[in-house]
């Protein structure tokens, strides 16, 4: 059972979360490449008592390397190194369900688990884009439903694998020459519309037994596939009604499939641009702002949405024949928010531009660091969020004026610890540790027999 309190998620990207963060003075444009970076940006999280740091991914070029730094080291590797150089802070990587196996990525994560003793954490993707699936032999992106069948099968094959050695299993007497109790290490043989594992897993349980779950998906497909499997998901909801909404929503469908809605946590993304006034972060801001490169920015709005660049002139709204939600195969929870905010605040699409090149679609906010707290300490107790996915538009200044500026008052308001007293994710987060589906079998087994 969850206690109620403040969790805070630090999403790390290597400059920051504005794309024109790499043109500031201070910014390092080979952030991306430098390991002692990201190390660096981790250990100012634990310092701030974060429950956990996060790294996105996705298996294709994230962006035009011409305007804006592209290279993106793998996270399992990252958050590796994160491991061995700090003590409590939880690690969370991106892995996708699509392009990947079961057996290879429960393998990964299971290692990662071990080597931070327990702080590891897997936010599942189904990935979408043509040319993610280019790189994998394929014409284009599977079907939104058939990507969310898949994800379903391939978590249920990794639990499977992650259990397949049960907590027990290993016995090392060396007396009897006994390594583990082979009853106690188990073969499945999944056989499913998308994979065929024998198992068991080559990694023993790990000491959460199995990573926390996180999904970031906010499609109807995405909520239904959260309420089934996440233990925390991070969503971009721009206003407190959508937040609300949202939050409300999920919780309903995790109630119907019967887990406790307590057990999964929702925390929204929020971009603070933080200066010591008012005024300063504003000022901030709006640099921000100036230093996007329109056209560029045009042209990955355009492909968002199927259409060419010059059919969104920059000084106009957004063109009244846009595809529906129903014709996007891709990342349709995002497409719809950028529509719903494009139309809602009658933006151009110059205006537009703007508002997404801090938070692809998050919240943004620019203010002081009394203001930020209050933000989140409203969304938190009218039950929009149960904590936040921190997105500093800039790095590592825009992390380091959180940890120094509102961490204190969230802590001095009692909504977050002052200390850790966990040593891993799912404690920190307030989450069980997971039963082993075998020995819950066995065990009722044993049940039936007796009786």
């Amino acid at each position: 059972m969850t206690d109620r309190r403040l969790r805070l998620n630090a999403f790390l990207m290597p400059i920051g979360h504005h794309e024109a963060a790499w043109r500031l003075p201070e910014s390092d444009p080979n952030a991306n490449l430098d390991i002692q970076h990201y190390i660096s940006l981790a250990r100012t999280a634990e310092r701030g008592r974060f429950d956990s740091v996060f790294l996105a991914d996705s298996p294709v070029l994230f962006a035009n390397p011409e305007r804006r730094p592209s290279g993106k080291l793998e996270p399992t590797i990252i958050l590796t190194a994160i491991a061995t150089a700090t003590e409590r802070i939880g690690l969370i990587g991106t892995a996708s369900t699509t392009y990947n196996e079961p057996y290879n990525l429960a393998r990964r994560f299971a290692s990662l688990d071990f080597v931070s003793g327990g702080r590891a954490g897997w936010n599942i993707v189904t990935t979408a884009g043509d040319d993610a699936a280019r790189n994998f032999g394929l014409d284009g992106v599977p079907a939104h439903k058939s990507r969310y069948a898949r994800a379903a099968e391939f978590v249920e094959v990794s639990t499977k694998l992650w259990d397949s050695w049960e907590d027990d299993a290993i016995v090392a007497d060396k007396e009897a020459a006994i390594h583990a109790d082979s009853a106690k290490v188990h073969t499945f043989d999944h056989e499913g519309e998308f994979f065929s594992v024998a198992g068991p897993l080559n990694v023993p349980r790990s000491p959460q037994g199995y990573p926390l779950l996180v999904q970031a998906g906010s499609s109807e497909n995405g909520k239904d596939f959260a309420a089934l499997y996440a233990e925390a998901i991070f969503t971009a909801q721009p206003t407190f009604e959508e937040g609300k909404a949202f939050y409300d929503d999920v919780k309903d469908r995790v109630g119907k499939v019967g887990r406790d809605p307590r057990q999964v946590l929702i925390l929204p993304g929020i971009v603070p641009v933080i200066g010591d006034t008012e005024k300063e972060a504003r000022e901030l801001d709006a640099e921000l702002a100036r230093l996007i490169s329109p056209e560029y920015a045009r042209h990955q709005l355009a492909e968002r949405f199927g259409l060419r660049p010059e059919q969104l002139p920059l000084d106009e709204p957004l063109p009244e024949n846009l595809p529906s939600e129903d014709e996007i195969e891709g990342a349709k929870s995002r497409y719809t928010l950028i529509v719903q905010l494009a139309r809602r605040e009658n933006l151009t699409v110059r205006q537009l531009i703007e508002r997404l090149g801090g938070g692809r679609g998050h919240r943004t906010f620019a203010g002081t660091a009394e203001q930020v707290a209050d933000t989140i300490e409203h969304w938190f107790h009218s039950g929009a969020a149960d904590g936040f996915n921190i997105m500093p538009a800039v790095l590592p200044s825009g992390l380091e004026k959180f940890v120094d500026g509102v961490v204190p008052i969230l802590q001095e308001r009692g909504l977050f610890r002052a200390e850790y007293t966990e040593s891993t994710l799912r404690g920190h987060y307030g989450l069980p540790r997971p039963e082993n589906q075998f020995t819950v079998g066995r065990a009722f087994a044993r049940f039936a027999t007796q009786r």
